[in-house]
């Protein structure tokens, strides 16, 4: 068999080895710290959800809006509701927002930051409350901030 031949042979030994011995298995680490479980299986317990809200930029207030950012902890933030989503794990949930002390509220489930405008100048305050799908609050955060009076409306 001439040289090019014997090393082509030894090539594809070497190759067929390479491609037949099974991968190592990666080595088992643990999450880094602060992130939770994918969202993608039951969780056989749960921690207890809690809310997390930003106060609002002076900047923005300084134009007369409001954004408030917020992170829900433990619970996914979804517009499902009624009883039978409660059993969905892992845990799913909205947000009811009332302003200075309304006499209604309204829900979102979007996940997004709440917006807010046109606003009169002075003080002000937002309740959020974290709920789950049958509307019982599960953790609350109320967040006072001043508009400006020369503030322009968006």
């Amino acid at each position: 068999m001439p040289a090019l031949g014997k090393t082509a042979l030894v090539a594809a030994v070497l190759l067929t080895a390479a491609c037949a011995a099974p991968a190592p298995a990666p080595p088992v680490t643990a999450p880094p710290a602060g992130w939770s479980p994918a969202p993608v299986a039951p969780l056989p317990s749960q921690p207890p959800p809690s809310l997390v809200v930003d106060e609002p930029l002076p900047e923005q207030l300084a134009m007369g809006l409001v954004v408030l950012r917020y992170r829900a902890e433990n619970l996914r933030i979804v517009p499902v509701y009624g009883p039978a989503a409660l059993d969905v794990s892992p845990r799913i949930g909205h947000l009811h927002v009332t302003v200075d002390d309304a006499a209604w509220h309204w829900a979102d489930g979007s996940g997004e930051p709440l917006i807010i405008q046109s606003l009169p100048a002075g003080p002000h305050k937002v309740w959020i409350g974290l709920a789950d799908p049958t509307h019982k609050i599960l953790d609350q955060k109320t967040v006072n901030f001043v508009v400006p009076a020369h503030a322009g409306h968006h």
